[in-house]
Order: C-alpha cells, then structure tokens, then sequence
C-alpha cells in the first residue's frame, strides 16, 4: 500500500494569507522616505508649515502612504515627478483620507481634490499639467484655507524649479 500525502487545502490558503500580509507590512516598514520642510504660502499672506516625506522614484510615488493608518496632523507627502505632466492617482490601500495639492512647475497650487475617499480605485486627475502633489490629511485644505492660487516652498521644489 502507497500512502500519498495530500495538502490540507485549508492550511495552504492560510500559508497564502499570512505571506501576502506579511508582504504587505514588510512593503510598508521597507520603503524609506527622505523628510523636508515645506511651507505653503496663502494669497492672504499666512505661512503654513509642514513636514514631508518626499516621494521622488517610481517606486517610492507608486508606494506613497499606502497602508499607513495615521499621519501627524503637520505631515504629508511630496510627490516630485522631474517635470511638468498630467498626474493620476488614486487611494488604493490607502487607509486615510487624503486632501491632494496639485502643483506647478512655478510651485503654485493649480488644484485641489479634497478628502479623497479611503482605499477608492477612482481616478483622481490633476487636471493639467503639474510637476508636484502633496498629500496632506483629508480636510487639512478646507480647515487651513489652503487654496488654487497659494505658493508652496520646500528645498525639493526649489531645486526642482531652478533646473
């Protein structure tokens, strides 16, 4: 008599499940993220500070704050794509809502998309050509008076807009 040994079924799809999560948080923890100052500056002449992780390779804009649950309420990301372009993006595994800051090669804010919806796979368009997003908390925009128009300062968007 051959005996056979058969895989239990169940535990290779718990095996499976315990890999992709575990490849999803050593994803998060293994993306680093250089930090900056960032001010954006209103038309009202107020100067609102931030701190930001910047996101200038295709794999750190592709990861973005993917998986992260909380962001200081002084925090965001800057997404540095190199030079003028239309952007999409949009909130897949991204847990918090997100206020989007479309900006200009000049460092101005073209657009705002407010409270992007959690995990949503809708496209969000920057409507024109941009060469920085920032993403802040959502209702960070609505509750600062951050608006279309406003100028934004930080040593990547300077060195981005002199070359």
């Amino acid at each position: 008599m051959r005996v056979v040994a058969r895989p239990n079924i169940l535990m290779s799809a718990i095996a499976a499940l315990f890999f992709l999560v575990a490849h999803a948080v050593v994803a998060e923890e293994a993306m680093q993220f250089a930090r900056e100052p960032l001010a954006i500056e209103t038309v009202d002449g107020r100067n609102l500070p931030f701190t930001v992780e910047i996101a200038a390779t295709p794999d750190q804009r592709a990861h973005g704050l993917m998986f992260r649950k909380s962001m200081p309420a002084d925090a965001g990301m800057l997404f540095a794509f190199g030079a003028p372009r239309p952007v999409t993006m949009w909130m897949e595994n991204t847990p918090l809502p997100l206020d989007m800051l479309f900006i200009d090669s000049a460092g101005i804010i073209r657009h705002i998309h407010a409270n992007a919806e959690p995990f949503s796979r809708a496209i969000i368009d920057s409507r024109g050509a941009v060469e920085f997003v920032i993403e802040l908390n959502g209702g960070t925009a609505a509750k600062l008076g951050i608006k279309p128009g406003d100028h934004v300062k930080s040593a990547t968007i300077e060195r981005d807009t002199a070359q």
